[in-house]
């Protein structure tokens, strides 16, 4: 195969949970863009829907679906769809999340609970819903999206002069740090079927609400100088939910300017 048709996802079925926010936006335009199938899948099916018909009229193939993370019913009636339409699953991106505990970590044991049943078990469940799928063609790619705060502690030279991050919570870098491990654990087990799993993690993504004194400190703590933007994501999943990347598995890979390297 040309090394650059490996990189085509045409006649792939994709899944990207999420896909209204700023990293899904650009890992839906990646997956669109490069040919997928694509179905986005989240509880706010309205903001989808504005997404998939942005996608649709740039030539992409791609319908919303609502998904609610804590329900074991709606998961099962997502994966079910998707067959009944496409008739398989090739790619599945796990980025939803839900932000139910962030606010510190002097919160009640249910709210925790609440966030790790979203991050964590549906995760794990609709991952194995993906991989049994499948395996019925020996082949496929599950991408988790994690974070460079789950490869790190909380720096905070970068909040210097501002008023984030006054009162971090345990549970974003719990939740992200064991996606490290998850993936490869999902790699070992799927591994036989020919199934990847690998895991990105980025960093420092710059949205409008940052303070100057934040782009700023932050962008001296990475290599390149600066924050993330809106295509830095792009590539790398393409390359990890296509053939270019069929001896890939287990990663995990910072995509973050070369914060977590320093």
């Amino acid at each position: 195969m040309n090394v650059l048709e490996s990189f085509s996802l045409k006649g792939k079925v994709a899944l990207l949970t999420g896909g209204a926010g700023q990293y899904g936006r650009q890992i839906a335009e990646a997956l669109s863009e490069a040919g997928a199938e694509l179905y986005l899948a989240s509880r706010n099916l309205a903001a989808l829907e504005e997404v998939a018909e942005a996608l649709r009229r740039d030539g992409g193939n791609v319908s919303a679906l609502q998904l609610d993370l804590a329900s074991e019913v709606s998961i099962d009636k997502v994966m079910a769809k998707i067959i009944a339409r496409s008739g398989r699953l090739d790619i599945l991106v796990n980025n939803a999340v839900t932000r139910s505990a962030t606010n510190g970590w002097n919160q009640p044991l249910a709210k925790f609970d609440e966030s790790l049943h979203v991050n964590a078990s549906a995760m794990f469940y609709l991952t194995r819903l993906a991989a049994e799928e499948m395996k019925q063609r020996q082949s496929g790619s599950i991408i988790n999206i994690g974070s460079y705060m789950g490869l790190l502690g909380p720096n905070p030279t970068n909040y210097e002069g501002t008023d984030m991050m006054t009162n971090p919570s345990p549970i974003y870098f719990f939740e992200k740090g064991g996606m490290v491990n998850f993936t490869r654990f999902a790699a070992s087990v799927l591994g036989k079927d020919q199934i990847r799993v690998n895991c990105i993690h980025p960093g420092g993504l710059r949205n409008p609400s940052h303070a100057p004194e934040f782009i700023k400190n932050y962008g001296k703590n990475t290599m390149l100088g600066r924050l993330a933007n809106n295509t830095d994501l792009k590539g790398i999943v393409v390359f990890l939910a296509s053939d270019a990347s069929l001896y890939l598995t287990g990663t995990n890979i910072p995509i973050d300017g070369g914060y977590s390297a320093k």
